[in-house]
This record gives structure tokens, sequence and C-alpha cells, in this order.
């Protein structure tokens, strides 16, 4: 397949592609493919969390964000033709798709997915979903969708898990990905691994310039509306540096775990009641990041130690919200809506933006092929 480089050095333009990005959160994923593919253009981007949508709406284009369900999204007009559409399906009540319970609006997900692949005919989808996705019975039902007869006959995929870490991210991350063709257009290529073991990113460079020291527990007072609807913010990641008010009981906790350590480490009289007996079970629970590797994934509620190793590796006090954009990949000028708590769950739900540009490079890989192609055909046809 014709590469970029030599597509570029031939005088081939690299083409605008088109997306539709379903279950879309905040824009991890449009935001790491625009890395790889600067003309990348978000069409409609559907998201049921109003908050996200204003969010992803505030990085990727006034009138893009559709904030409610795909399903109610499909029945509101139709669906444009792009060149990608983009999406991470629930994968609850996937395998009941062929014996749909009344009622159970998660199969409609999943059967809201795969009809806007039909209907949107795009070159390429790229899916993606959590890492035990590849032994489920969901992915093999998702499969039987492109045999012949199934809504996805025209259609083709591969999926493997890949570690964020592994292309640049500041996290161990683990995600299935999910590359799709529609069968007349090539494959996409995998992305090559470009950070080996020793070579990871790590908290510290993903910190760089960032100050330890955090006393601010509040956002800045500013609202906007979207939607008919009032939203804090728009906020600058770099706004996002607030911490919270701890209760005694917990900075005395956090004083007591040294670096790297974790609830194990904790003096009887400050453990808590359901650790006291539980000798065993995860270190990661107040457990400290250590700044000289990658961080473990970040999810929803890092900013709850109790929840995972989200302790800062020197400070008393779980990481920012600045500190986990970053450990994302989210660059500064990132806007950001809604509450404390909405703009953790955006960001704990994101793809980190290195893996989404991984796969950039892959798809831009491709278009340059396909307009390669195109032009040829025009030529000789």
């Amino acid at each position: 397949m014709t590469n970029d480089v030599e597509a570029a050095s031939q005088g081939v333009p690299a083409p605008v592609l088109s997306s539709i990005d379903l279950f879309a959160g905040a824009g991890g994923l449009t935001a790491g493919l625009a890395i790889a593919l600067p003309g990348l253009r978000t069409v409609q981007a559907v998201e049921h969390d109003a908050a996200a949508a204003a969010t992803f709406e505030a990085n990727h284009g006034a009138g893009v964000s559709y904030p409610g369900p795909v399903e109610e999204w499909l029945l509101a007009g139709s669906v444009p033709e792009v060149d990608l559409v983009l999406g991470g399906p629930p994968c609850q009540g996937f395998s009941q798709l062929n014996r749909r319970r009344r009622g159970d609006e998660r199969n409609a997900l999943w059967e809201s997915y795969a009809e806007v692949i039909a209907l949107a005919r795009p070159r390429w989808f790229v899916m993606e979903n959590v890492a035990t996705f590849l032994k489920t019975r969901e992915c093999e039902q998702f499969r039987s969708w492109t045999e012949p007869g199934g809504i996805l006959e025209d259609y083709s995929f591969e999926a493997r898990v890949m570690l964020a870490a592994d292309f640049g991210a500041p996290q161990l991350r683990r995600r299935t990905v999910v590359l799709g063709h529609r069968r007349d257009v090539s494959s996409l290529a995998w992305p090559r691994q470009t950070h080996l073991r020793d070579e990871r990113v790590s908290v510290r460079e993903a910190w760089t310039g960032l100050s330890p020291g955090v006393a601010t527990t509040q956002l800045p007072q500013k609202f906007t509306l979207f939607h008919g609807r009032s939203f804090p913010g728009s906020f600058r990641t770099d706004e996002l540096h607030v911490t919270r008010d701890y209760q005694e009981i917990s900075k005395r906790r956090f004083r007591a775990i040294p670096a790297g350590g974790n609830r194990f480490d904790l003096p009887e009289n400050l453990k808590a009641p359901c650790w006291v007996n539980h000798r065993s079970g995860s270190g990661d629970v107040m457990g400290r990041l250590m700044y000289d590797r990658p961080s473990v994934t970040i999810r929803t509620e890092f900013f709850k130690p109790e929840k995972g190793r989200y302790l800062h590796p020197t400070e008393h006090r779980a990481i920012t919200h600045q500190e986990a954009a970053r450990l994302q990949g989210f660059p500064d000028d990132y806007r950001w809506v809604g509450s404390k708590t909405d703009i953790a769950r955006q960001i704990g739900n994101a793809v980190p933006l290195a893996l989404g540009e991984a796969l950039g490079k892959s798809i831009r890989q491709a278009a340059f092929g396909w307009a390669r192609h195109e032009i040829d055909g025009a030529l000789f046809s």
C-alpha cells in the first residue's frame, strides 16, 4: 500500500475525511485521530451525557453534538454518509440482540451502532471497548453481523487488545480496538508499537510544568448554555488543577502511605473497618502513583483514592483533574463543560489521545492509498 510519505511526494493531496462519533464522550478518540488526520471533520457526535456532548462541541465544532441516545438520534433524522464511523458502545445487552428483551435499552445501543454503520456506509469504522470484549459472546455476535445476510455483510473487521502505553500514552490502559473496513476498500493496518517497555512515557513526563502544591478546591465561576441548559464552564484543562477538602482521617491516612505504597502500609488504627480483615486483594487501593512509571488506568473516580492507585506520588492528596487529563493526553487548552464530577467522568471514559493518534496514522495511510486509487481511476477510466 502506498504510504503517506510516498503519496505526498507524488503530489497526492491528503483526503479530508468526514466522521460520525457515537457514544462520543468528551471527544478523546476524535481528538487523538485529528492529530494524525488534521483534515478530519466531525459531521455528527452523539452522546447521551449532555455535559460531555457540550465538551465535545466546545472542542470540535459548534452544532456537531447531539445530546441524546443514539437510537433517538436515528429516529430524529437521516444518517449522512461519511468516511469514518467511530464509537465505543457499552457491551451490556449485546448478546441478546436476536432475542430482544422488552424494556432492555442496552440491546438497542449495539443494534443502533450497527445500524449507523449500515446507513452511513463508511469506508472504515473504529470501535473501542473493554479489554475482555474479545473473549465474549458479544464479539462473536458482532462478527456474525458481517456474514452474508447480516446487517454489516459489506464489512469485515479485525480486533485486538492494545496497551496505550505502547503508543506513547503515560498510562497502562488496555482496550479492545476493532478496525473495520468496507469490503471494497483496503483494510486498516495495525499500528506498530512506538514505545518499548523501557521507553514508556512516565507520570513525571506527563506532568512536566505542573506544580505539586495545590490549594484551590473550586473551579472558576463561569457558565455556558448548551441546548437550552446552563452548565459550569467551559474550563481549560489548566484550570482543572484543583484538589478536594479532605476529612482529617483521610489526611492522616495519606501521610502514612509511603512512596509507591498503598492501604497495606497503613497502621491498624488508620485502616477502614472493611480493610482490617481483608489483607489480600488489589494493592492499588489507596496507592500512590509512581513518578517514573506510567500510571494505572485512569477511571471516572480518580479523585477518590479508595477507588485505586490515585494518590499523588509525593503530595498527600488524590491527583487533580488536570493531572488526570494529562495522563489521558489532553492538552492544556482543551475545554471542558460540567461540574467536577461531570468532568472527571468525561476524563475517565476517554480514549487516550496517543492511542487515537496511532490509529489515526493507520487511517491516514489507508486514506492516501484510497486517494491514489481515486486519481488513477479518474485518469484511466
